[in-house]
């Protein structure tokens, strides 16, 4: 908590302040009705699909089920954050691979996408399933969304690699 009556909440970098009565609000709700923050989509509002899935303290966090208060103090990535500076590689090699359909779920896809690949750069395709499974698309592209994360992969292996090798 903040002073009396607000919540102070770091989201993309930035101190947010909020009421607080919205303690007890899901940070969801917080990011799109307070903050103006509406790449986290609700989806099923019981943790179950994934589309409301941001960072908190750089490991994937489910915000339908994250009280306002229990972020307090923490780092909050959004899919807004994730393109400071220009389109990170991940939604490059979306776009690239052409992976959104009705792009409902792609936010909270790629950002878990983006966790997987902090963690872990070159990860293998039973590893991407296992890393992925907590995000349902609904249009089905899970084929494309596991190309796009090898794409984004070898984009930053390439990035890395030394000039003239």
């Amino acid at each position: 908590m903040s002073g009396e009556g607000e919540i102070a909440l770091t989201v993309n970098g930035a101190v947010r302040r909020v009421p607080a009565a919205w303690a007890d609000e899901t940070l969801l709700d917080t990011l799109r009705e307070q903050l103006g923050l509406v790449g986290a989509k609700y989806g099923c509002g019981i943790g179950s699909c994934g589309a409301c899935t941001v960072h908190v303290d750089g490991a994937p966090a489910i915000a339908c089920r994250v009280r306002t208060a229990d972020a307090a103090g923490r780092s909050v990535l959004t899919i807004e954050g994730l393109a400071q500076g220009g389109l990170h590689r991940l939604q490059r090699a979306w776009i690239a691979e052409r992976v959104p359909q009705c792009g409902y779920c792609q936010a909270g896809q790629i950002l878990r996408a983006a966790a997987l690949l902090a963690e872990n750069p070159r990860p293998g395709d039973e590893e991407i399933r296992a890393a992925m499974a907590g995000n349902l698309c609904r249009c089905g592209t899970y084929e494309r969304i596991r190309r796009a994360i090898r794409r984004a992969a070898r984009d930053a292996d390439a990035a890395a690699a030394p000039a003239g090798g």
